[in-house]
């Protein structure tokens, strides 16, 4: 197996080894828990690279993380009693057996919902006395295995800032005796809209990375699917915001297999509708129709709503681009940000021609994060090309490649921004 293949299996192992683990030992020994991680993946990348991978992975890369970790805390007296504890449990040939997997794990009651211990670990990490920020940073890291790096490009802050917010969050988490086993229905349900955001976030990265090498990572938007399916079918996540959710993975799930070609990433007008997967598509719809209850519209409604349209249109020409519009004109409304106004000013374009659309961007007040940022040079570049300004869409075509964070979205760029 490649070395790439081996990373992106890795990727998807580590949040639940983390997770059942942490939630086996306690969040009090979450550092020596991730040590235990990444002391097993790295005898795995030593082991499996040159050889085929065992038939159960994640049963090999448990039983070496535990083996690893119960080894440290044998190291030290101080841990007897939680040893021994622990040792005693029933499902203590779960350490010996070369046959132990997660799944053999007795699951315990957490008000009867959420079984799968990832789902568990995310709430537990929201926890209400941290900075929201610190939570998603904290989560993001940990949970979903990103880098300081993709978590700065995801959330437009500096890594500087990422570590100090990661380093904190693990401080309190550590500092606080939590059970993850205990939380009752009120402290799930208030901590659900982080948990959202937290696996928006995860699938985003995977639709279109900030990875350096890989430009798509199927594998995150399948696991952040797979999680929030597991969420909709709990009592306490099936809300219509869930729902909305939902819809909107599956509404661009059903759309990755056409993204990328030979040449590289491909633009939406560029990509070829057939392969667009009609299952995913029906099922993203259904989502959208259950997440119509209630009074209250979030932004995954309305994002879901959009990918819906492009889903729907039988070519990029004949796309509803004036109802896209005024969703992200709603979006800026309800769920502020200048990211919606770039994308409302791309719809715009294509709905009202490029002069009305470079006029509704030159009069936003773009925040200094932003004007960091490929996103915003990419899409001023492309209006002012075809607009006609030549030398303003050069300049700033040359601005966003040169910010772009990975080379398949600088390659993507110099086609788009050809000036």
């Amino acid at each position: 197996m490649s070395k790439q293949a081996l990373e992106q299996l890795f990727r998807h192992e580590y949040g639940q080894l983390v997770a059942l683990l942490t939630r086996r030992y306690g969040v009090q020994y979450f550092e020596l828990v991730e040590d235990s991680v990444q002391y097993a993946l790295t005898q795995a990348l030593s082991k499996w690279q040159n050889k085929s991978i065992p038939d159960k992975p994640s049963a090999w890369l448990y039983q070496v993380a535990t083996r690893y970790l119960i080894s440290e805390l044998r190291a030290n007296k101080r841990h007897d009693e939680l040893l021994k504890q622990q040792l005693n449990t029933p499902d203590t040939d779960l350490i010996n057996s070369t046959e132990a997997s997660a799944e053999e794990t007795k699951e315990i009651s957490f008000s009867g919902e959420l079984s799968d211990s990832l789902l568990r670990m995310l709430f537990v990490t929201c926890h209400p006395s941290l900075p929201i920020e610190s939570q998603l940073v904290f989560t993001l890291k940990s949970l979903c295995g990103f880098d300081i790096r993709e978590i700065a490009l995801r959330l437009f802050i500096g890594e500087a800032n990422v570590y100090k917010r990661f380093t904190r969050a693990k401080q309190f988490l550590k500092s606080h005796s939590i059970q993850l086993d205990t939380l009752d229905s009120n402290e799930i349900k208030s901590r659900l809209p982080l948990v959202h955001r937290v696996l928006y976030l995860v699938f985003t990265e995977g639709y279109l990375s900030s990875d350096i090498d890989i430009s798509i990572r199927q594998d995150l938007c399948e696991e952040a699917t797979r999680l929030t399916s597991l969420l909709a079918q709990s009592h306490l996540g099936n809300t219509p915001e869930t729902f909305a959710l939902l819809a909107l993975m599956y509404l661009n799930l059903a759309r990755i297999s056409s993204r990328q070609a030979a040449q590289g990433l491909l633009l939406l007008e560029q990509q070829d509708r057939n392969l667009w997967d009609k299952t995913l598509i029906a099922t993203g719809i259904r989502y959208l129709q259950h997440s119509a209850q209630g009074q209250d519209i979030s932004r995954y409604h309305v994002e879901a709503g959009i990918a819906a349209e492009h889903c729907l249109a039988k070519s990029f020409a004949q796309t509803n681009w004036h109802n896209i519009a005024a969703s992200y004109q709603l979006l800026e409304r309800i769920a502020p940000s200048p990211l919606h106004r770039l994308n409302r000013a791309i719809a715009t374009a294509e709905a009202q021609g490029t002069e009305v659309a470079l006029a509704l961007l030159l009069e936003t007040d773009a925040p200094s994060w932003l004007v960091r940022t490929y996103h915003w040079y990419a899409v001023l570049a492309d209006l002012q090309r075809r607009c006609g300004d030549i030398a303003s869409a050069k300049a700033n075509a040359e601005k966003a490649i040169e910010q772009a964070p990975s080379i398949k979205i600088k390659e993507l760029l110099n086609k788009r921004l050809q000036c």
